[in-house]
């Protein structure tokens, strides 16, 4: 007996496949054309009302406000300073990469075992809720008293914030797989496995990137708390917005704030360039197309 996938992506047990829908058409050039446009007309606007804004202030508070072309002047023209805010941004791009990759295998793993009975979701998701809702920075002097103010308990901190967005989004993907597709598995006497492997995970695979992506960006910014509160071991991100805070550095703590955003925002992309990658041979959006 063989079942037909059906266009809308039904498994086809019996043969050990999932067939999905058609891959969704590649971005046109247009598209980045598109996409990247209003964000740099954005970008200008805001430059120039910086401008602006600078010619408003009182003169006592102008050193808080510098004109955008300094801050580029005086950090990334500067050979010291530029390579000051580069071995920061490696620092901290492998704490958050590292923090996010262990919170994406905890995450799913959790999201997993929650997923195949209710008891393990009673069981484990107050305690993920707990996670999210402590204050961090309460955790961070714990942190650095059981772990050390290093690489590692960095790393931690990173985990700790990214972790609850990536357990939620893949418990709701693996939840909602659609009841009849369940049937057909039972039908076939799909064991356990499989009914996981082949159905549940490629039907989360949506959600879960959005969780993915949620989580990329806050690995970022646990990178970057942790850098700060630590203040040991290699220098980060977090460490030079707290030494240029202390020396009243205006234009590098500016530079700073700026790479930290660009190094959020270029993780979440990623993110969201791989969601379309894996994604798109089973999900289509029910929004515009982009």
């Amino acid at each position: 007996m063989t079942t037909e996938a059906s266009s809308s992506g039904s498994p086809d047990v019996s043969s050990g496949t999932v067939v999905g829908p058609p891959p969704t058409k590649r971005v046109s050039w247009s598209s980045f054309v598109t996409l990247g446009v209003p964000p740099l007309v954005f970008a200008a606007i805001v430059t120039g009302l910086f401008y602006l804004l600078r010619e408003v202030v009182s003169e006592k508070r102008k050193i808080l406000v510098p004109q955008p072309h300094t801050v580029f002047t005086q950090t990334i023209g500067d050979n010291a300073t530029r390579a000051e805010l580069f071995e920061a941004f490696i620092n901290t791009t492998k704490v958050a990469f590292v923090g996010l990759a262990i919170a994406i295998t905890l995450g799913v793993l959790f999201a997993v075992v929650m997923s195949q009975a209710r008891l393990m979701e009673d069981a484990f998701f107050p305690w993920a809720v707990v996670i999210q809702t402590v204050p961090t920075l309460a955790l961070v002097p714990l942190i650095g008293v059981w772990f050390g103010f290093g690489f590692k308990s960095r790393v931690i901190v990173a985990v700790l914030i990214s972790l609850f967005p990536i357990i939620t989004n893949s418990l709701f993907g693996l939840k909602s797989v659609d009841r009849d597709l369940h049937d057909l598995f039972t039908l076939h006497d799909a064991s356990r496995f499989t009914r996981l492997w082949k159905l549940q995970f490629p039907a989360a695979m949506p959600a879960t990137f959005t969780g993915f992506r949620i989580a990329a960006g806050l690995s970022v910014i646990g990178a970057i708390v942790g850098e700060f509160f630590f203040g040991r071991g290699e220098t980060g991100l977090g460490n030079l917005v707290n030494k240029y805070r202390g020396l009243v550095q205006i234009e590098e703590l500016y530079a700073t704030i700026i790479i930290s955003s660009v190094l959020g925002i270029a993780v979440f992309f990623t993110f969201g360039w791989l969601s379309r990658l894996v994604v798109g041979a089973w999900y289509e959006s029910t929004g515009s197309e982009r």
